[in-house]
């Protein structure tokens, strides 16, 4: 859905944008493409219908930038927005990443975490003030009637002032990871858990990838505020092109290599994560040890390759999963290892080439998050995979409502059930691989991130303006 002549102005806001700046040689500012699973999903779409990016200032040349105002640069028209560094840097780490993506995705040890002190407090004041400068740029700069797609939990409160300012703009909110059922959101304070749904519930309509995900945060809305917000579902997908472009290139060829000198003549079980929690990585490496304790057949004849990257190492959280992470496979190496034959092959180095080489040659893909909000690699393993792999699949995964019915079901916390699965996949006939390979890739092929945009669009385009915003039962 290509904006036509006459239509409606469209704005994109989120915490990290398409550009980033630094100060070149003769001191003017100089854009670089950014990255992030965001930015290269919206980045050609929004390019596409000239819509404007909000994106928060994080260097001093992108705080320089900011006061440019819109700039056109790498074919977006982007717009930095100067944020109190030390505000941002609270509302950042200990509200976006320390609490609400705990919260969502179920990781908090109760027993310790959260603390909600005072300086969590402060965090959180932080955060409700840089969700106002975001909003505050909407209200003065959107033209009248604009489309405004807000994106991710790191803007859940921009709606508050929208629908109060300017009720003409047509916004929707839409969330990358999942919410959480009414009993977990209990762990907030109840003004902040009003305030949050609040804040999402003044938009026109919230998005998420899964049902599962808008029927918690109905669920939510309802028992907290007591009225269902309007909401819809639109699954993300990756740009296969791009991946199948990449898959030819030489750098991947390469790697290719590199994947096959690693699985020599065995089966190969790959998985492509990040470092954190949510991701299970250790449940994963268990479950494996697991197999290779329980069927002596496969030790020497399989291997695991876990292509994994850093993130979030300012939290100690994440610092603490990564060395448990690699002490895990240590143990696992050390147990089981003979000459000739690493079990885990655990590479660190956030080699994107090497993670699309990976995916085209697995025997079995291992996704099992103990949540997630969608999980494009589930999508992207069955496209570019070139032999007949097989798909373990978290049914905590977003995508698990797209691709379940064919792939192989992981209960995340089941240890013994995954290595299971993991022995099922690997045994499975070659009939049986094909059917299944071809069965997912399809699936998984059925939408394009065109068709997640323009679902977007669709809601905020149909919507004739803001709701009134819903009353907080605690007081404004």
């Amino acid at each position: 859905m290509l904006t036509q002549v006459g239509a409606p102005p469209v704005l994109v806001i989120s915490n990290r944008g398409p550009i980033s700046f630094s100060f070149g040689d003769d001191g003017g500012l100089v854009a670089k493409r950014g990255g992030g699973g965001l930015v290269s999903s919206l980045g050609p779409l929004v390019r596409d219908i000239g819509a404007t990016w909000m994106a928060a200032a994080s260097t001093e040349a992108d705080v320089a930038a900011a006061a440019e105002g819109v700039i056109d640069a790498e074919g977006f028209k982007f717009r930095s927005l100067a944020v109190d560094p030390a505000a941002y840097q609270m509302a950042y780490d200990v509200v976006s990443n320390a609490t609400l993506w705990f919260l969502h995705h179920g990781l908090f040890d109760l027993t310790r975490r959260p603390r909600l002190d005072r300086r969590w407090r402060e965090a959180w004041d932080a955060y409700r003030d840089v969700n106002h400068t975001f909003a505050q740029a909407v209200i003065d700069e959107a033209p009248e009637g604009a489309i405004v797609l807000v994106q991710d939990y790191h803007l859940a409160l921009v709606g508050t002032w929208l629908a109060q300012d300017r009720r003409d703009l047509r916004a929707v909110h839409f969330s990358h990871i999942p919410f959480c059922e009414p009993g977990a959101l209990r762990v907030l304070p109840s003004d902040v858990a009003e305030e949050l749904l609040v804040g999402m519930g003044s938009h026109a309509s919230c998005g998420f990838h899964a049902r599962r995900w808008a029927a918690n945060y109905e669920a939510c809305c309802m028992e907290v505020l007591g009225f269902e917000p309007a909401t819809f579902v639109a699954p993300l997908s990756p740009h296969y092109d791009d991946i199948a472009a990449l898959a030819a290139r030489d750098d991947c060829i390469r790697e290719l290599d590199w994947v096959d000198q690693m699985r020599g003549d065995r089966q190969l079980i790959v998985r492509v994560d990040r470092i954190e929690p949510s991701k299970n990585l250790l449940r994963g490496f268990w479950a494996f040890d697991d197999l290779l304790r329980t069927r002596t057949e496969w030790r020497g004849r399989v291997v695991f390759v876990a292509l994994i990257y850093p993130s979030r190492e300012g939290l100690p959280e994440y610092l603490a999963y990564r060395q448990e992470v690699e002490s895990v496979t240590k143990v696992i190496n050390d147990r089981w290892a003979t000459p000739g034959w690493t079990p885990i092959v655990l590479d660190t180095s956030d080699n994107f080439p090497r993670s699309v080489a990976a995916l085209v040659r697995y025997d079995v893909l291992l996704v099992n998050p103990v949540r997630d909000g969608l999980n494009l690699v589930a999508k992207e393993g069955p496209v570019v995979n070139t032999n007949n792999g097989v798909l373990a699949l978290s049914r905590e995964a977003g995508a698990w409502d797209e691709l379940g019915a064919v792939a192989l079901e992981v209960n995340p916390f089941d240890v013994a059930g995954t290595a299971d699965v993991l022995a099922a996949a690997l045994t499975m006939s070659a009939g049986e691989r094909k059917a299944h390979a071809v069965a997912l890739a399809t699936m998984a092929a059925a939408r394009t991130p065109r068709d997640w945009f323009d679902d977007m669009m669709s809601v905020a385009g149909s919507a004739r303006g803001l709701p009134d915003p819903p009353t907080r039962r605690s007081g404004t």
